[in-house]
């Protein structure tokens, strides 16, 4: 696992981190060729949250979001976006290689992977799909399961360090 991705873990909601270390870890396993994951994106400030809504509609470029402040899942540190690292040098989003050569693309395998802890795929939404995109769908409280909504989420307590308390 690179510096990067690390230093991009360390700043996610704390009942993620370690579940996330595994998962880069069991897709870096899994990916016995050139290619690693990295983590691209994690825990997102609403300030940024609003700029990036406002590429395509405000500013110029291609919408990259549809989610203004506090309707990200990256807000509340509960989402990741990854990419390719080959031969750790050059970043990939291709998601239809095969670098390992095991007849399955390795995005796909991390696809899985992501799935297996209950983590929700973007490339699985219907509308905007966002292939980079993984956001944990339940916590496990103590008390209970929690689904996670942005709607949920906003309304939330937050602990000093700001992240939402479950």
């Amino acid at each position: 696992m690179d510096k990067v991705t690390l230093q991009r873990i360390e700043k996610l909601h704390p009942l993620v981190r370690e579940e996330v270390q595994q998962i880069i870890k069991d897709c870096d396993e899994a990916l016995s060729g050139r290619a690693k994951v990295r983590i691209t994106q994690g825990l997102r400030s609403f300030e940024e949250q609003e700029k990036l809504y406002a590429i395509g509609r405000i500013t110029s470029g291609k919408k990259v979001t549809n989610a203004k402040a506090g309707q990200s899942i990256h807000n509340y540190g509960l989402a990741v976006d990854i990419c390719m690292m080959i031969d750790g040098k050059t970043a990939s989003w291709d998601t239809a290689k095969d670098w390992d050569n095991d007849q399955v693309a390795d995005w796909y395998e991390c696809v899985k992977i992501f799935a297996k802890y209950g983590w929700d795929w973007g490339g699985n939404w219907k509308t905007f799909k966002d292939l980079p995109h993984f956001e944990k769908k339940e916590i496990l409280t103590e008390k209970e399961a929690i689904k996670i909504s942005w709607r949920k989420l906003i309304k939330m307590k937050r602990d000093k360090e700001d992240y939402v308390v479950f």
